[in-house]
């Protein structure tokens, strides 16, 4: 989609002529430039694109971690960029699952705690062993990060993310710290996900 097309009404995600401005010094950087996207319920969606494009950017305002410059950004019918910070954690801790590239993992937790983390917090989680069996990682749930490889650290992110029962997953490079082989073994975990969950 064009950043001039007018997005379709309906979808999970609809973001209006969004613009983020950063302050570089005395010069404003502009990302996005009045962006328009509509993301359809049950879309599976890669966002493509040279670094320092605004793939992060826009991935941050969709799952209301920044506020837009400039247009509306709407999630299953909600304006996140109009929620008060108290209410915005709530939404996010209800609605979205969040997943980075350097996995976020707190060292001191083992794996299942690093999952029980977020689901205290949810609003109808599933159980922690149960986000880390859906990544394949049942035998390894108290293991600590440093005790994990790179794959299985990405995979406890992922079972974080899940175990949230998120109307949205985002993921910002996921595979972005894995080799060739288990890159491709988590791309096609991830759709199976996307498939099997409706996630």
């Amino acid at each position: 989609m064009s950043e001039t097309d007018t997005p379709r009404a309906g979808g999970v995600v609809c973001v209006q002529n969004v613009d983020k401005v950063f302050k570089r010094g005395s010069e404003e950087v502009h990302v996005l430039g009045g962006l328009n996207l509509d993301i359809p319920e049950g879309e599976f969606l890669a966002l493509m694109g040279p670094s320092g494009s605004g793939k992060s950017t826009l991935l941050n305002l969709i799952g209301g971690l920044d506020r837009p410059s400039q247009g509306s950004v709407e999630v299953g019918g909600e304006r996140v960029d109009e929620l008060s910070n108290r209410r915005l954690a709530a939404w996010r801790a209800r609605h979205i699952g969040l997943v980075f590239q350097f996995y976020n993992l707190i060292p001191s937790l083992t794996a299942l705690e690093n999952v029980a983390v977020v689901t205290e917090i949810a609003e109808n989680p599933m159980r922690p062993e149960d986000g880390l069996a859906l990544v394949g990682l049942s035998e390894r749930i108290n293991h600590f990060p440093a005790q994990l490889s790179g794959g299985e650290q990405q995979r406890v992110a992922l079972g974080r993310a899940l175990a949230s029962d998120p109307q949205l997953l985002l993921m910002d490079e996921p595979l972005g710290a894995l080799d060739k082989n288990l890159r491709e073994q988590m791309q096609y975990e991830i759709k199976h996900i996307h498939e099997n969950l409706n996630v």
